[in-house]
Formats: C-alpha cells, structure tokens, sequence
C-alpha cells in the first residue's frame, strides 16, 4: 500500500511573505516584492492562494484593549447544554466584550475569551453570558498579565528554516 503525503500548505516564499507582513502589515505587494527579490505578480498569487485556502484571513490591525479602555481580560469555560453550540455561540456573539469563542475537550465545552472595563462591568459581562439560553454553568478566570502574547512567528520561521 502506497502511502501519500499531502503538501505543507506554505513553503519557504509564502514563510517570508507571511512573516514580512507580520512585522510589516503596511507593506504593499510592490514593496514586499522588492524586499523578497521575486516580481510583483509572485507576490500577489501567493497572498491570493494563501487567502484562497484559509491560511492568510485578512489584515487586521493589531489593537491594544486595554489602550481602548478594556484593561481587564477573562477566560471562561462554559458547560453548555448538549446539541445547543449552534445557539450558545449565537448568543455569545451578540455580547460585544467577548472576543473570541473556542470549542474544546475536557470537562467545559467552550472557552470564551472577554474583556471588560472594571471587575464592575465584568460581572455585568458574566451575567450577560449565563443568561444566554443553553449556558449550564460557566467557570472564570481573570488574567492578571499576558507573559506570551498571540503569536505566529516560531511556526513561519520554522518553514523557512526547514
């Protein structure tokens, strides 16, 4: 039996693309070329591929919450009733503060990153998510300071390397 082996959906070029844009989101496909010593045309079919199979999802600008006025961030696993994600997750959607939403294994089933002005208006964000219809029972945890920040640059920096 003949096994296959499916191709890294990034290579050296799209790495150092990925990575010039991480330090540099501004960048435009022109200058990116420049810097990278490919054409213009090369550039802009890897950022279209690159987008085409889910691994570039936009240009967002990098935000600091905290700067915003959201200086409190917490992490919630919730125990939702079975079959009802669908529902939770339109439910939490619909609550600003909460940032981002992560079904998981263990004894939670969604991890639920939210942000809040004051432990005040936490507790305001808190009642908000367990009045969502389906939330069984939430537990939370407060960060107190964020010693690894989101990051993607090892796993660029290993394609190139390798």
């Amino acid at each position: 039996m003949e096994v296959t082996s499916t191709p890294d959906p990034i290579d050296d070029l799209d790495a150092r693309l990925l990575l010039l844009l991480t330090d540099e989101p501004r960048l435009g496909v022109l200058e990116c070329s420049r810097r990278l010593g490919v054409a213009r045309g090369t550039v802009q079919a890897r950022l279209d591929r690159l987008d085409r199979i889910g691994v570039l999802t936009g240009f967002p600008p990098a935000l600091d919450l905290a700067a915003m006025g959201y200086g409190l961030t917490a992490f919630a696993t919730l125990e939702i009733a079975q079959g009802r994600r669908g529902l939770v997750t339109e439910g939490l959607t619909a609550i600003d503060e909460v940032c981002e939403v992560h079904a998981t294994t263990g004894s939670g089933d969604l991890m639920v990153r939210m942000v809040a002005k004051s432990n005040a208006d936490l507790q305001r964000v808190i009642d908000e998510v367990v009045n969502v219809p389906g939330v069984q029972r939430m537990s939370t945890s407060i960060a107190l300071s964020t010693p690894i920040p989101p990051r993607f640059r090892p796993l660029l920096e290993r394609v190139t390397q390798g």
